[in-house]
């Protein structure tokens, strides 16, 4: 594709984001440096090849899926960040957040609120993630806490009611058993089979511990699962660009969001609903960066809205976002390992 083309469908796309509304060849003349009949004849080839469409006989044009992916790709000019947009995006960063989810969530909030989009934070479990504590502690009559602490840090508990009393000897066992059966598996091997084979393998024990071991195993695949955090779906459900009952249906399976955020990228990532098999919104873009804590991805950060967004203005938010984030969990660690060398 010439030149002129590329800077036609740039100028289309930057005034499709704008307005919404097609784009005619006047309004790209005063943009691109050619007669109107020129940029018609280039507009109705770029049409041709995919890149605009034509809603409507006497409209004019808007770009397509494929406009859009060579735009990000290739046309779209960033808007660098001031020191005072800085200074704001600090400003709504929550940089005395108590934990990892926190600090994030502060990020997506900021995110949903400054583009008008739905924002995400998609939590990532290491491949290598071992399960390093099992603990079962009796917290009222019949009732009790299951707490499991993973090799990175993660945290999570499970309440569990019992039709009886657990004694000392049962306890005792149940955690010894745990103890030298589940300390050092990785999290994702955690399966039926496995839950099947220790339950047999308990004996006596099996029918007064079953439960216990069922909301363990329970918990052991919850924490295997990416955490999703969705904010502004009221910003979805408010745009015009969508179909509602779509919205409807993404926020009632919002969860399987989760399998379109892939840890093996480590940079900013670009996609859209046409990319997306089973995404249930169409003519949206899904724009993702990941934030580290100690070298390795913790997690995702994430824009939901329409195909015709501010790329060019948004993204540098999302980046700056992301960094962010990394750069107080990596002070975290240092603060961690100065309070132990104390």
């Amino acid at each position: 594709m010439d030149s002129r083309k590329l800077k036609i469908l740039q100028a289309v796309v930057d005034e499709y984001i704008v307005t919404g509304e097609p784009v005619g060849s006047k309004t790209v003349m005063k943009k691109v440096s050619a007669s109107s009949a020129t940029i018609r004849n280039e507009m109705a080839e770029l049409e041709k090849q995919g890149y605009l469409e034509q809603p409507h006989t006497s409209a004019g044009r808007i770009p397509t899926y494929n406009g859009y992916r060579l735009y990000v790709d290739t046309l779209m000019e960033r808007d660098p960040l001031s020191d005072e947009e800085k200074l704001m995006l600090n400003s709504m960063l929550d940089e005395n957040a108590a934990t990892e989810e926190e600090l994030a969530g502060s990020a997506s909030l900021a995110l949903s609120q400054l583009t008008k989009c739905a924002s995400v934070v998609a939590s990532s479990t290491p491949k290598f993630s071992l399960i390093a504590k099992v603990e079962v502690i009796p917290t009222g009559k019949r009732m009790y806490i299951i707490l499991m602490i993973t090799s990175n840090g993660r945290i999570k508990n499970k309440t569990c009611r019992l039709e009886f009393d657990l004694t000392n000897e049962q306890l005792e066992f149940f955690d010894k058993y745990l103890d030298e059966n589940l300390k050092g598996i990785p999290l994702d091997e955690v399966s039926e089979e496995m839950f099947d084979n220790i339950r047999t393998a308990m004996g006596a024990y099996m029918m007064s511990l079953t439960p216990l071991l069922s909301e363990l195993f329970s918990l052991a695949k919850e924490m295997s699962a990416k955490d999703i955090m969705l904010r502004g779906e009221k910003n979805l459900l408010t745009c015009k660009d969508f179909d509602q009952a779509e919205i409807i249906d993404f926020l009632d399976n919002r969860r399987e969001i989760a399998k379109f955020f892939d840890d093996s990228f480590s940079g900013l990532q670009i996609s859209f609903s046409p990319e997306n098999d089973g995404f249930a919104i169409r003519n949206s873009s899904i724009i993702t960066a990941p934030f580290k804590k100690s070298g390795r991805t913790a997690g995702t950060l994430g824009l939901i809205g329409p195909m015709r967004i501010d790329y060019a203005k948004f993204i540098p938010y999302l980046e700056y976002f992301s960094q962010r984030i990394t750069d107080l969990l990596s002070e975290q660690d240092y603060d961690e390992d100065e309070d132990n060398k104390e």
